[in-house]
């Protein structure tokens, strides 16, 4: 059991809207695992479906390789595979059948498979690692090569023994980030995704993660992978691996796919010495939290590292929603992060969902009015997605019935019973982007009345832009509000 075949079930052609973006990241948790097997001395390999246009395309590679083990090892970095899409699950279920055919140990390890590790293994799947998955997938292929080994004394694994399935102990999350090998980049042609980068945004990000894991409980907010624990890599061994990063792949941009960015004290402002010490310059985007960007010396040093763009789970600008949530956070939180991060030039985005729990009208006027008073530089709207293991999802899986995945990122179902009936949702997210699209409009008509001489191509292309974004903002107010009278 030494040759060992990678992959992922995340077809990017099978999620129409990330596909029109064409901003596609590597799958980064399978390139850690394929770089730990590889470092232990195992013959790796990675198929990346990421352009694949169908799950058959695998087949040329199990025949090319033939290896004895077959990983489908799914990216925990990335929300696009937390949410489970049923269009990647029943890519997975095909690849496992034709990785069976080949006679391959299938081993799994993904948010979904951890959820429904019972469907994954009837589907013929041989183990399902549960949870964090590099130590676990370690330990379990090493026993492969001594058959007699009792399977059940694994940790963190969902396995098939005289058909009954036997799920073992929970495994510990890893702690010492910086033992891992770096992920190995290598092992996948990077040239994809650079040209998809620099046609669709003019430049090339990649990704990147410096913690695992969120201490907070937002009940909406499943975490099957890392759990509530927060590890963090040392602030030395993230500029070695960008420093490894720029030399071999010149990168324009890093997004730091943290759940939390910098939450440890000091740890921002040690990153960005070394970033300075190093002479090494990089421009990036984080995901954070409005309650943990309230010091201005933070933000400072956020700056100063190069942080461009700081998205926040904004969620809702009303209180009572963010309290039902478990949120942790004010709206004047919100508010005074913004405005920190627009003084030392950082450009502030809100992650905001509608839909939740006992939202009604006038909660949803006071998230719109936040949204077009504090003018985020981005918005990403969606609503309440229900995900196995949250006491969100336990309180609406009754109502939930055969439907409980979206079948791709921008289906935007609501699967439960709320306020609204789930067109009135769909319209909501056209109209609020619509307004705040108008509001920017207005924002830059008023920077070129008052400040003429600082007159560019862009402001007035965002300043002319509300001869648009009047009429069709009116448009699709009449809409949602025929919409809210049918409940």
């Amino acid at each position: 059991m030494n040759n060992i075949l990678f992959t992922h079930s995340y077809f990017l052609r099978f999620d129409p809207k990330q596909w029109s973006l064409g901003q596609p990241y590597a799958p980064l948790g399978t390139l850690y695992a394929a770089a730990l097997m590889r470092e232990k001395g195992y013959n790796v390999s990675v198929f990346d479906v990421m352009f694949a246009t169908d799950p058959n395309e695998v087949i040329s590679t199990l025949e090319n390789k033939q290896p004895d083990v077959f990983v489908m090892y799914d990216d925990g970095f990335n929300y696009l595979t937390k949410m489970c899409l049923t269009n990647m699950r029943e890519a997975a279920f095909k690849m496992i059948k034709m990785a069976k055919a080949r006679n391959c140990t299938v081993i799994i390890s993904g948010s979904d498979s951890t959820d429904h590790y019972e469907e994954y293994l009837n589907k013929g799947a041989d183990f399902i690692l549960i949870g964090e998955g590099e130590l676990t997938i370690a330990e379990l292929i090493d026993s492969l090569n001594v058959p007699e080994l009792d399977k059940a004394l694994i940790q963190g694994i969902a396995f098939k023994k005289d058909n009954a399935i036997i799920k073992t102990q929970k495994r510990p999350v890893l702690k010492d980030l910086d033992s891992l090998p770096f992920p190995a980049y290598d092992l996948i042609d990077m040239n994809p995704y650079r040209r998809s980068w620099l046609k669709n945004a003019g430049f090339f990000s990649m990704n990147m993660a410096t913690t695992r894991g969120c201490p907070f409980k937002c009940n909406w907010c499943a975490k099957p992978i890392y759990g509530n624990r927060y590890n963090v890599r040392s602030p030395r061994k993230v500029v070695e691996e960008l420093l490894l990063l720029k030399s071999k792949y010149e990168f324009d941009h890093i997004w730091f796919c943290d759940d939390i960015f910098g939450l440890k004290p000091g740890w921002v402002k040690e990153f960005a010495t070394i970033l300075k010490s190093e002479n090494l310059s990089i421009k990036f985007k984080i995901q954070a939290r409005a309650d943990l960007l309230q010091e201005e010396g933070l933000v400072s040093a956020l700056s100063q590292a190069g942080c461009e763009n700081a998205w926040i789970g904004a969620e809702s600008g009303s209180q009572k929603i963010l309290d039902a949530m478990d949120k942790g956070t004010t709206v004047e939180q919100i508010s005074n992060a913004t405005f920190l991060l627009k003084k030392y030039n950082i450009k502030p985005s809100f992650f905001i969902q509608f839909g939740y729990l006992g939202e009604n009208k006038d909660d949803i006027r006071m998230t719109i009015k936040m949204i077009n008073k504090l003018l985020p530089h981005e918005i990403g709207i969606s609503v309440s997605y229900p995900l196995p293991g949250t006491s969100f999802y336990e309180k609406v899986k009754a109502q939930m019935q055969q439907k409980t995945n979206w079948t791709d990122s921008d289906e935007m179902a609501l699967m439960f019973r709320n306020t609204y009936q789930p067109a009135f949702y769909k319209q909501l997210h056209r109209y609020v982007h619509k307004s705040y699209r108008k509001h920017i409009a207005f924002e830059n008509i008023k920077n070129l009345l008052t400040h003429p001489l600082t007159l560019r191509i862009s402001i007035l292309r965002k300043a002319l832009s509300a001869l648009y974004y009047i009429p069709a903002t009116f448009v699709d107010k009449v809409k949602l509000n025929k919409l809210e009278r049918t409940i």
